[in-house]
């Protein structure tokens, strides 16, 4: 199981975030959705294949990252909870 941040800009006024927020936690049980653009999955799935299971949720002239997370980050301004899911789950 690796943990993978997703990080997306949808360009475009109308934009389907509830397909793009569905696709996402189907990757995994255990996510992180504590900032508007960002999410971070535990999953099975490689970074390649998380893109591609996103890439039909977003338009050609939308932006989609994903990068594998090594278990290291810092972070400011989150509730307790919010921490908490970091500092277990990275």
């Amino acid at each position: 199981m690796s943990t993978v941040l997703i990080g997306y800009d949808l360009n475009s006024p109308g934009q389907d975030y509830d397909s793009l927020f569905t696709a996402i936690k189907e990757l995994g049980s255990t996510w992180w959705h504590h900032l508007d653009s960002t999410w971070i999955v535990k999953t099975t799935k490689t970074t390649t294949q998380v893109r591609d299971a996103l890439k039909g949720h977003i338009d050609s002239n939308d932006e989609l990252l994903v990068v594998a997370l090594t278990g290291e980050g810092a972070w400011a301004g989150f509730n307790e909870r919010g921490s908490k899911w970091l500092t277990d789950n990275l």
